[in-house]
C-alpha cells in the first residue's frame, strides 16, 4: 500500500533489489535483477491491500478492539498502529536499513507506554534479514506483542500457474501443535495439530477459519513456498519464533500467500481484557531490549 507521497528505500545488491517504505516500516517488493521477477504481493485492494505490514503492538485481534490497563480502557484495532505510523531512517548503506519509530501523542493515545521500536533490514546475496528490537526506556514494564505478515504472489516466475500449484515444506518435518481461530480469536481450550511430516499442498479452502496457526515454541523453524513449474520459491527461516501463521484470504481467490512469524497472537477465546493477562503477550523489564529476527530466502 504506497503513498502517493511516500518515502521509500532501496537496497540492492548484484541479485535482488528491495523496497521498503518508511510508512509502517513495510516491505514492499523483492525483484530479481536480472529478470525483474517480483516476489512480493502488490497490495490488490481487490484482494489484501497490504504487502508485509508489522504488527505491533499487538498481533491479531482484541476482543471489541479493547484492552484495560491500570484502570483505563483503550481502544486499538487488529494488529496495532506500527503498521500506520511513519518511521524515521536512523541508518542506512546500499544493503542495510534501520528505521525507528517512538512513542508519541498519537501513539499514548492507544497505548499508554514508552518505547522505542527499531526494525532492520540488511540483504545478503539472495536472504532478507528482518530484525526487530524493542526497547523499554522508562521505568515499569511494558507490555506488548510483535510479528511479520510479509504476502508472496503465486505463482512465481514465467510459467502460467495457480495457487494450487504449490506447496508449504516445514523443516523439521514433524507434527506441530497448533491453535485454531474461534472467528478472530485464539481457541487456547481445543489445542489440535498441523501434519508437516510431508509438505502441505496449498488449496484457498485450507484458509475458511482463517490461518493455520504453528506452535512453534520458539524452535528454530524453515517454511519453503515452492512448485514442480519451475525453480523459483521462498524460504522463511526462524530462530525463536512463539508463532507462525500460514494466511490467504477465503473465499477470495487471492494469488498470494502470507508467512507471518510471530511473537504474540489474537486474544484468546476466554481473554478478560486485561493487558497483563493478554495471551500471548510479553514483558519487557525497565531499561531492557526485546530481540526478535527472521530471514527470507528469495530463489
Amino acid at each position: 500500500m504506497l503513498l502517493e507521497d511516500a518515502v521509500v528505500i532501496n537496497l540492492k545488491n548484484e541479485a535482488l533489489n528491495v523496497v521498503i517504505n518508511e510508512h509502517g516500516a513495510e516491505l514492499t517488493s523483492v525483484k530479481d535483477v536480472e529478470s525483474h521477477l517480483e516476489y512480493m504481493w502488490q497490495a490488490d485492494p481487490a484482494f489484501w491491500n497490504r504487502h508485509a505490514p508489522v504488527l505491533f503492538p499487538i498481533v491479531g485481534r482484541l476482543h471489541d478492539d479493547t484492552y484495560n490497563y491500570d484502570g483505563h480502557e483503550y481502544h486499538m484495532t487488529q494488529h496495532g498502529f506500527a503498521r500506520d505510523q511513519d518511521f524515521q531512517v536512523a541508518a542506512q548503506t546500499d544493503t542495510s536499513v534501520t528505521f525507528t519509530l517512538t512513542d508519541n501523542a498519537d501513539t499514548h493515545k492507544l497505548y499508554p507506554f514508552a518505547f522505542k521500536l527499531d526494525i532492520m533490514f540488511s540483504l545478503q546475496g539472495r536472504h532478507l534479514s528482518v530484525e526487530y528490537r524493542v526497547t523499554n526506556p522508562s521505568s515499569k514494564a511494558v507490555y506488548f506483542a510483535i510479528g511479520g505478515h510479509p504476502g508472496f504472489n503465486l505463482p512465481l516466475g514465467d510459467k502460467q500457474g495457480t495457487f494450487s500449484d504449490y506447496t508449504v515444506a516445514v523443516s523439521p518435518a514433524q507434527i506441530y501443535p497448533s491453535l485454531q481461530l474461534d472467528g478472530p480469536f485464539s481457541d487456547t481450550e481445543h489445542p489440535t495439530t498441523l501434519n508437516f511430516e510431508k509438505p502441505l499442498a496449498l488449496k484457498h479452502s485450507l484458509f475458511a477459519n482463517d490461518a493455520k496457526i504453528l506452535d512453534l515454541q520458539q524452535q528454530p523453524t524453515t517454511l519453503t513456498v515452492t512448485s514442480d513449474l519451475n525453480e523459483h520459491g521462498i524460504a522463511l527461516t526462524l530462530q525463536n519464533a512463539d508463532y507462525v501463521g500460514i494466511w490467504s484470504p477465503s473465499p477470495k481467490q487471492a494469488p498470494f500467500v502470507c508467512l507471518e512469524p510471530w511473537w504474540g497472537i489474537a486474544d484468546s477465546v476466554t481473554a478478560d481484557g486485561q493487558l497483563q493477562h493478554k495471551f500471548g503477550i510479553h514483558e519487557l523489564h525497565p531499561q531492557e531490549m526485546f530481540n526478535a529476527d527472521y530471514a527470507i530466502e528469495f530463489f
